[in-house]
């Protein structure tokens, strides 16, 4: 399986090992992915040699089109390739484990951490836990929420970034 650029952030160093529009679908089911970026997914897949009546109609649609017709033109050219959408627990644990993975390789920087859209998730493995015990609710609350220096925080989150890239136990499969 050859590495393909990350399909969400085009100039990342970060690369996926999946073809652009099957991460897609897994950051899609997330809420990782905003619908006017899926055009351009669509044409990657086209270039690759993906080909389908709702990819081609995907990849021709404006980035200002209406989210919904991308949303139904997005599933349609899935479902034409035989590309079934993930259960979202298992997108959202996938989307955690790549955020690690973009931490560590310097795309993501403290305060784009600090979200609390990560509270809520439903973690299974210590390393999912412990990456996630470590982000605060907002960037106002790093001091607070932890009692850390921010030199410290930023120590123990890359050693919990790392531990949880280094095993993944979710993600797209072919």
């Amino acid at each position: 399986m050859a590495a393909i650029d990350d399909t969400s952030e085009p100039d990342s160093p970060v690369r996926s090992a999946y073809p652009p529009l099957l991460e897609a679908a897994w950051l899609y089911q997330a809420d990782q992915v905003c619908p006017e970026d899926l055009p351009m997914t669509a044409a990657q897949a086209l270039a690759i040699g993906m080909d389908t009546p709702a990819l081609c109609e995907l990849a021709g649609l404006p980035r200002h089109a209406d989210p919904q017709d991308i949303r139904d033109t997005f599933e349609q050219a899935l479902q034409e390739l035989g590309i079934k959408l993930p259960d979202h627990h298992l997108a959202r644990r996938y989307a955690l484990r790549r955020l690690a993975a973009r931490f560590t390789a310097g795309e993501v920087n403290l305060a784009e951490l600090a979200a609390d859209e990560w509270a809520e998730a439903e973690v299974e493995t210590a390393e999912e836990q412990a990456f996630v015990a470590l982000l605060p609710p907002c960037a106002c609350c790093i001091e607070y929420t932890l009692g850390l220096d921010e030199a410290a925080w930023e120590a123990q989150l890359q050693v919990a970034a790392r531990a949880l890239v280094s095993h993944p136990t979710v993600g797209p499969r072919f």
